[in-house]
């Protein structure tokens, strides 16, 4: 039935949700509310994404990512890799109205190519936004994920997390963005330290292909390959680790972040 609707459309793909998946979104957006209203006092990040998300909660399938908000000039602090979900949380803190700084951890190429870098610097300079690259040295960390001591994705984005919060704290902010699927509802808005953590895609319970469409916008396209050039050599010398690599992407499954055919492809780049 999709197959054919897309063929008489002539579209390249047609995306179809059940009411139940909708439902549960909705329900994930109003839980997303709840915690907003419950650190409006303590956080003015949260007092700019209170109406974006009320608006998202009526129109949840009509929302439009790309609108631009006033700006509030309230700073933020995002976590900018390079890929598809972190572009989007960027994008999406830009147009929603706060005024955010965009951090990277470069660990080296392995872990963040050149490419990707080049990419970083188009999509802040197309968003005026302010970028800092943070020089961390994960030395030990290649050199015993290498080994196969352990699978590395785990222990590299804790690593990353601490690295961007720290430098957030340094700046004077006391707002990170990231750019976190998994962490829906209530636990989208989160508070360590002194610091709010928000996990943008998660708290508006974005789907993948609202991710994917946003930061298409600005020439972001994801990989059709799991992981980093660094997961890629740990897995070909370390074949039995890919396993570990399999159960992450069937978690972003069950979770409804991927679709099956989606998980399908990427399983299948690891086993390759």
């Amino acid at each position: 039935m999709a197959g054919r609707l897309r063929e008489e459309l002539g579209a390249g793909r047609v995306h179809v949700e059940a009411m139940t998946d909708v439902s549960v979104r909705r329900m994930l957006v109003r839980f997303a509310l709840e915690r907003v209203k419950e650190l409006r006092e303590s956080f003015m990040a949260t007092r700019v994404l209170e109406e974006p998300l009320r608006m998202r909660l009526d129109k949840l399938s009509a929302f439009n990512f790309l609108s631009e908000w006033d700006e509030t000039g309230v700073r933020v602090g995002v976590a900018l890799s390079g890929g598809v979900d972190s572009s989007f949380s960027l994008i999406l803190a830009k147009n929603i109205g706060l005024k955010p700084e965009a951090f990277t951890v470069d660990p080296g190429t392995i872990i963040l190519p050149g490419h990707v870098k080049r990419g970083i610097g188009r999509l802040c300079s197309a968003l005026g936004v302010r970028h800092e690259f943070i020089e961390v040295d994960f030395s030990d960390f290649l050199e015993e994920a290498l080994e196969g001591r352990f699978h590395p994705c785990g222990r590299c984005s804790g690593m990353i997390q601490d690295a961007v919060t720290g430098r957030v704290k340094e700046a004077g902010l006391d707002t990170v963005v990231f750019g976190d699927l998994l962490a829906t509802g209530y636990q989208s808005l989160q508070v360590t330290d002194g610091v709010l953590r928000i996990n943008l895609p998660a708290a508006f319970a974005a789907s993948k292909q609202e991710v994917r469409s946003v930061a298409s916008a600005f020439k972001i396209s994801g990989s059709r390959v799991f992981g980093c050039p660094l997961l890629g050599e740990v897995q070909r010398r370390h074949p039995h680790l890919r396993c570990y690599s399999i159960q992450r992407v069937l978690r972003e499954t069950r979770a409804g972040v991927l679709e099956p055919g989606e998980a399908l492809e990427l399983v299948w780049s690891i086993c390759k």
